[in-house]
Parts: C-alpha cells; sequence; structure tokens
C-alpha cells in the first residue's frame, strides 16, 4: 500500500482504527491488513460505475476483471490470490488450506478462512456487513446480512479461525453496510435476528449492533465499526436497497501481513 489520502470534497472523518487509503477505507487488525472498497476507482459504467467486483452481476465481465486487477494490485497482491465465493446469505465459512482454484470461486459459500498469507479472503457486499477478522496465526472475511446473521455466519467465521489454529484475541471490523438510519425492515426480521418489536426507530434496524452482540457471544472483545452507511452514501458505495437491479458489489478483503 501507497500513501493515504482522503477522498476529496466527501473525505469523512473515520474512527480509529480505520483510516483512508486513497479512495477506499483500510484497518490494520491482529498480524493482518483489511481493505474496504468503495465505487470509486474502477474502469466499470452506468449502474456499474466504477469499481464494481460482482462477478455475479450484469457488468462485463471484462470491466469485472480489471477492476479486481486494481483492487489486487492495490492491496498489494496477486489477483487469483482474492478468494470469493457464490454468495448465498448463509453461514457456511470455508476453511482455506491451499489457494483457491478457479472451480472453488463458484461454491455456494459466504465467508472465507485462511491461515495461509498468499491467501485474501474476500466478501461482496451491497448493504450486507462486510466483517473482517483477524487473530494470531489466520483471517476471515465474512458476508453478514440478515439472513446469515440469523444463521450464524459470524459464529462460523470465529470458530473457523480457531480451526485453523488461530490463538489469542480475536479482532475484528465491521465495514460499510445498510446503517440504522436507513435500513427498515419488517418485525419478522427483528424477530429472526431476537429483535424485539419496532418502537422508536420506526422500523429500522441496527444490523451492526445485532453484529456486535453475536461477535461478543462468540468470544470476541474487540469489535470496531467504520460507521459508514452504504444506503444514504451514493457517492462512495453502491446500495441494493436505494437502488435496486442492477448494480454493483463493493468489497471487504483481509491478508495476513
Amino acid at each position: 500500500m501507497s500513501a493515504l489520502r482522503a477522498p476529496g470534497a466527501l473525505a469523512r472523518t473515520l474512527p480509529d482504527p480505520f483510516r483512508w487509503w486513497g479512495d477506499h477505507v483500510a484497518v490494520s487488525l491482529s498480524g493482518s491488513r483489511a481493505l474496504f472498497t468503495t465505487r470509486r476507482g474502477g474502469v466499470s459504467t452506468g449502474p456499474f460505475a466504477a469499481l464494481n467486483l460482482g462477478r455475479y452481476t450484469d457488468d462485463d465481465r471484462a470491466r469485472v476483471f480489471t477492476n479486481r486487477e486494481r483492487l489486487a494490485a492495490l492491496a498489494g497482491v496477486d489477483a487469483e490470490a482474492l478468494a470469493d465465493a457464490h454468495q448465498v446469505h448463509g453461514a457456511r465459512v470455508v476453511r482455506l488450506l491451499q489457494a483457491p482454484r478457479a472451480r472453488d470461486r463458484d461454491d455456494d459459500a459466504d465467508g472465507h478462512a485462511t491461515a495461509l498469507r498468499a491467501v485474501a479472503p474476500m466478501v461482496l457486499t451491497a448493504d450486507c456487513l462486510p466483517v473482517v477478522l483477524a487473530a494470531d496465526g489466520a483471517v476471515a472475511a465474512l458476508h453478514a446480512g440478515w439472513r446469515g446473521l440469523a444463521a450464524g455466519v459470524l459464529e462460523q467465521g470465529v470458530r473457523a479461525l480457531r480451526e485453523l489454529g488461530a490463538g489469542g484475541a480475536v479482532e475484528v471490523a465491521i465495514g460499510p453496510g445498510a446503517g440504522p438510519c436507513c435500513y427498515r425492515v419488517g418485525d419478522e426480521v427483528r424477530a429472526a435476528l431476537g429483535e424485539p418489536p419496532s418502537a422508536s426507530l420506526a422500523g429500522n434496524i441496527d444490523l451492526k449492533a445485532v453484529a456486535r452482540r453475536q461477535l461478543e457471544a462468540a468470544g470476541v472483545t474487540q469489535v470496531h465499526d467504520v460507521g459508514l452507511c452504504t444506503i444514504c452514501s451514493p457517492e462512495l458505495f453502491f446500495s441494493h436497497r436505494r437502488d435496486g437491479a442492477p448494480g454493483g458489489r463493493q468489497a471487504g478483503l483481509i491478508w495476513r501481513s
């Protein structure tokens, strides 16, 4: 990674330990580095402008590949080292014991964990929470919307780190996602997450607060939230709730440093 700079007029102060890295958000965790991308800095056009990283969108595949190469260069990793999957809003977290193969990227999963230094687990989001985890010896990236949270994807991510031999405390960063300012849901969603029926927030829910409680229940004591909402930041982020389809995807990725 190179010099830091905030994204022009859209710069806003980030809470520690997050910082702007070019047009994107970076954070250092236990023995690792992580990056949460914005929609800036790519070659896609239209509703996918500009840094669309989603392989399962209707964007031109060559442009998505170019965008991924740019992301890999920014992170200082090989493009083939970016480990993602076909996300299905579930709780499966793949334990990567070798470099990802092309066919692995089409498996159904909502997270990857690895102890390998040459692999960067990555998830794609457009309102769901990108959550990265790090401990001594392993890292993980998780895709956590309300269905994934209800299914237990965060607990599975912590378990995956331990199964890979990670020791010490687990440190977690929650990247940009739907915020309580904008994310309105029905009481059936609140019930699935163990939340009481809506009251003062007029049907809105704080997914990041739910995630924090679940992580703490799984034994995590260090949880950092960047505090950025994808829905109310169209200049910075793709949002399925705001824009519908078609639309792009930003990424959350982590690698051992």
